[in-house]
């Protein structure tokens, strides 16, 4: 990946209906497609009796942080971003406001 936090073989999936062909082999498929679903999705997914396939549609420059970010996170996400990617400042500015929506709560 030589350090590009947008390695393509990794951005590029194909369109298929993932949680659909959950479904089709027995188990239980959930769909997300708007952010103010997904912690329902999710409580849906973790309660489920079988497994589950979370098809979830996210935004391509918005990076997907773990709950509590630390330090040495926050840098390498950094160093990453340093290294030429032609969206950083778009990825940045939408990480940063991922980040204040789960400090102080989503501003509506």
């Amino acid at each position: 990946m030589e350090g590009n936090p947008k390695f393509d073989a990794s951005q590029d999936i194909p369109d298929f209906p993932y949680a659909r062909f959950g479904e089709m082999l027995g188990f239980k498929g959930i769909f997300v497609d708007s952010p103010d679903r997904l912690a329902a999705a999710w409580q849906e997914a973790l309660s489920s009796d079988r497994p589950v396939v979370l098809e979830v549609k996210t935004d391509p420059d918005v990076v997907p942080l773990p709950p509590h970010v630390t330090l040495k996170q926050a840098r390498g996400f950094m160093s990453a971003m340093a290294k030429g990617d032609g969206a950083a400042g778009r990825i940045i500015g939408e990480t940063a406001k991922q980040v204040v929506d789960g400090l102080f709560g989503k501003k509506e």
